[in-house]
């Protein structure tokens, strides 16, 4: 959940698997790709863009997600620079549009495009 844990849980998974080979006799090559860098979100930013998308949204419709084991390429920036990532639903369970990116049946409700536009205005703007 951030790269001194990851580093951590790395040099586990390679000790444990070069561990359990040796008892049976073996040797093992142990190489891990690191990937994307854990997404840091700020909490003073992440604080102002929740209060000025609940002006555009209501307070109702925003929903903190739990800690996720994801890869986003933003996340090189909020390495760099205080950042906070917002994700914009397009779900609509009544209209059937129920499936997950990555999935050949993904669809989005075409009513989140203004939703998203005016709560991503709304960062930047006093809307």
């Amino acid at each position: 959940m951030n790269e001194p844990w990851r580093a951590i849980a790395h040099e586990k998974i390679k000790n444990m698997s070069e561990e359990l080979v040796k008892s049976m006799g073996g040797t093992i090559d142990v190489n891990i790709e690191v990937g994307y860098p854990y997404l840091e979100n700020d909490s003073f930013l992440t604080e102002i863009a929740r209060k000025k998308a609940q002006g555009v949204i209501g307070e109702s419709n925003i929903i903190d997600l739990p800690l996720r084991m994801t890869g986003e390429d933003f996340a090189y920036f909020s390495q760099k620079v205080p950042a906070t990532f917002i994700r914009i639903g397009v779900r609509n369970e009544s209209k059937g549009i129920v499936h997950a990116v990555h999935n050949t049946r993904f669809d989005i409700d075409e009513s989140a495009i203004e939703t998203g536009i005016l709560t991503l205005l709304a960062q930047v703007f006093e809307l």
